[in-house]
């Protein structure tokens, strides 16, 4: 039999191909798509996955090389096989000017393909993405609501007490797939990059997978197409520059930060469409008002009751501990049941009989009585 030329390929060979690498571009977007549905829009999938240096494959590379470069492969899917933030620390956005603004963004863009409704950023959850974490527990998420509260020395110490003011202007996408308000350029750039890094710090030396691999890029989200992923397969692969081009220098406002939240991206949102939230510090000069002084007091009861049922959890495992409580609860039967318990503890007997008449014959006395 003849052997066709190199690189010869039938039509149906080559329909063949061309379906398999359709199948396989959208089973991996979809896959890429699943792990970005996240607050944390600045994660390079993509790079953490893939892996960039291994050295290029020849036929006089060696067995222990290729060995070396299995290795590093296998170090690289469970280094991100165990690292999968479910927390992250947020700047709420809530300035009514910006989240007006960012609506009539939102509605413009709806105006020219309603089929994005669901890939937008729902009311109630435009925040700020400061750092993320993986806490895995509800003793991690407690360690974690100490590193927040450990944190706030340092933000004071940073902004030295001046208030932190976070301006708003322009529109771009991260590739195309999710699309966020910019942060314009200025002296609160550098402050806030601080406190970020004040924070994976913080977060580090408690033990906890904090952080991302890429440089902190702060960026207001507010839409994602990985929240819609059936969208790919019918066409819609990426955000079309043309729905946000009236947007570009667009002012949006300005937002005074005056608080950090450690919220979680799993946990059902609260009613008013933010993020469920375990903990919070309060910073700069906002003026306190009345829900500000029942979070704290709340927050501080509950950190003060979650500490007491550590305690006593930490306490009933103690070997000593569980030998007095089976001590105390031997000690506390009843002696009749106990050898050589003490007689005046014993059950009372009932008192003996006095004479009187048989049993069935009543006295006149008796009878009175009964009358």
């Amino acid at each position: 039999m003849e052997r066709p030329g190199a690189g010869a390929i039938n039509s149906n060979e080559c329909e063949n191909v061309s379906r398999e690498e359709e199948m396989s571009e959208e089973f991996e977007a979809d896959a890429m798509d699943s792990l970005k549905d996240m607050p944390f829009a600045t994660i390079d999938i993509k790079d953490d996955c893939e892996i960039t240096d291994a050295p290029h494959i020849n036929l006089e590379r060696s067995k222990e090389n290729e060995r070396i470069s299995k290795d590093q492969i296998k170090k690289r899917k469970k280094k991100q096989k165990g690292y999968q933030p479910n927390y992250f620390l947020s700047i709420p956005i809530t300035n009514k000017e910006i989240t007006r603004g960012i609506k009539i963004l939102q509605n413009a863009i709806l105006q020219q393909d309603e089929r994005l409704a669901k890939a937008m950023t729902s009311d109630g959850s435009f925040h700020i993405t400061l750092l993320v974490m993986q806490l895995l527990n509800e003793d991690e998420v407690n360690l974690g609501i100490g590193a927040l509260l450990e944190l706030k020395p340092f933000v004071e110490e940073i902004l030295q007490g001046k208030e932190l003011i976070l301006p708003f202007q322009g529109v771009d996408t991260f590739g195309n797939q999710v699309g966020f308000v910019k942060l314009a350029e200025g002296h609160h750039i550098n402050p806030l990059l601080e406190i970020a890094e004040a924070a994976k710090r913080t977060f580090q030396e408690k033990g906890f997978m904090a952080g991302e691999n890429r440089s902190f890029k702060p960026h207001l989200t507010f839409m994602k197409l990985s929240r819609m992923p059936w969208l790919r397969r019918k066409g819609v692969k990426k955000i079309d520059p043309k729905f946000y081009e009236k947007f570009i220098s667009h002012t949006f406002g300005e937002e005074m930060v005056h608080r950090i939240d450690l919220c979680s991206m799993l946990k059902k949102k609260q009613s008013n469409g933010y993020y469920h939230c375990e903990s919070s510090i309060v910073i700069g000069k906002r003026p306190i008002g009345l829900q500000d002084l029942i979070r704290e007091a709340l927050r501080r009861e509950r950190m003060g009751l979650k500490s007491k049922v550590k305690q006593i959890k930490e306490l009933l495992l103690k070997p000593e501990t569980q030998a007095r409580i089976r001590r105390e609860l031997l000690e506390g039967r009843p002696a009749s049941s106990r050898p050589g318990g003490d007689p005046g503890d014993r059950v009372l007997q009932a008192p003996p009989r006095t004479p009187g008449p048989e049993r069935g014959h009543a006295t006149g006395h008796d009878c009175s009585a009964r009358s």
